[in-house]
């Protein structure tokens, strides 16, 4: 699934935002010092502790909902690679029509390494699913007739047809599963806490007479870098993170299919 926008500039603009608004909350302050005391500035400390607070558990659950998801669709993948696996093995089970099938299976595993390679353009990937699905539809046609066959093993239409089903409904899995995201609000509130974090932090820090530099990038880069990492978690292929060790086991599988 294409990402609503680029995690890059995504990062980016949370990077600049949180720039901004650590400087327009120290210049706030700077502006109000004369005018606060100094028991009216530590009664702030709860309020902000609790805006930093909502911010952390809003990242940590963001973080563990994208890994949780990546990990399981690197688990389909291995799922896929097993159905296909288990559905040409018992290719054997119909020796007449046994080479039309293996090549065929051999288009559509083709066809489907070819989908993962195209994203997250997914324009590309919807034709190439279509034409998976067309595969799909002559391999069901042709495996179901193939049953019928004299030559044919008496279970042939018990144990091939429903690995063929596991075939097809593994597919649809994997596709919702790509579709599976959390609301878009959720990085609007992302984005929009992390300001509101920069704003109150930047508040606090005018307390010194000189910026802190070390504490004013630790805190924008490692937030940006968290943030990042999330959104590259949930839409993996469209940033640096890509199961390339997870889709070898569908290229040996390929490989295997001589």
């Amino acid at each position: 699934m294409e990402p609503p926008i680029s995690p890059v500039l995504f990062s980016i603009l949370l990077f600049l935002g949180m720039l901004i608004m650590l400087e327009v909350g120290r210049r706030l302050a700077v502006r109000r010092r004369s005018k606060e005391a100094d028991s009216e500035r530590s009664n702030l400390g709860p309020i902000e502790g609790a805006v930093f607070a909502l911010f952390g558990l809003l990242m940590a659950f963001t973080f563990s909902g994208a890994a949780s998801r990546f990990n399981e669709k690197r688990m389909l993948i291995a799922e896929e690679a097993n159905t296909i696996e288990t559905a040409y093995l018992r290719l054997h089970l119909v020796p007449d029509a046994e080479p039309r099938l293996q090549e065929l299976f051999r288009r559509y595993l083709d066809s489907r390494l070819e989908t993962y390679r195209k994203m997250p353009n997914m324009k590309a990937v919807n034709m190439e699913m279509g034409n998976s699905k067309q595969i799909q539809e002559r391999i069901w046609v042709e495996a179901v007739a193939a049953t019928h066959l004299p030559s044919s093993h008496p279970a042939a239409g018990w144990l091939l047809l429903p690995a063929l089903n596991n075939v097809i409904d593994i597919t649809t899995t994997r596709t919702m599963a790509l579709q599976l995201h959390p609301p878009r609000i959720i990085y609007a509130l992302l984005f929009g806490l992390g300001l509101i974090c920069s704003l109150l932090a930047g508040y606090r820090m005018a307390t010194g007479q000189h910026r802190s530099w070390l504490h004013i990038l630790g805190f924008t880069v490692i937030t940006v870098i968290v943030v990042y990492v999330i959104l590259d978690l949930e839409y993996p292929r469209a940033g640096l993170i890509r199961p390339e060790a997870a889709d070898q086991v569908l290229v040996e599988l390929r490989q295997s299919m001589k």
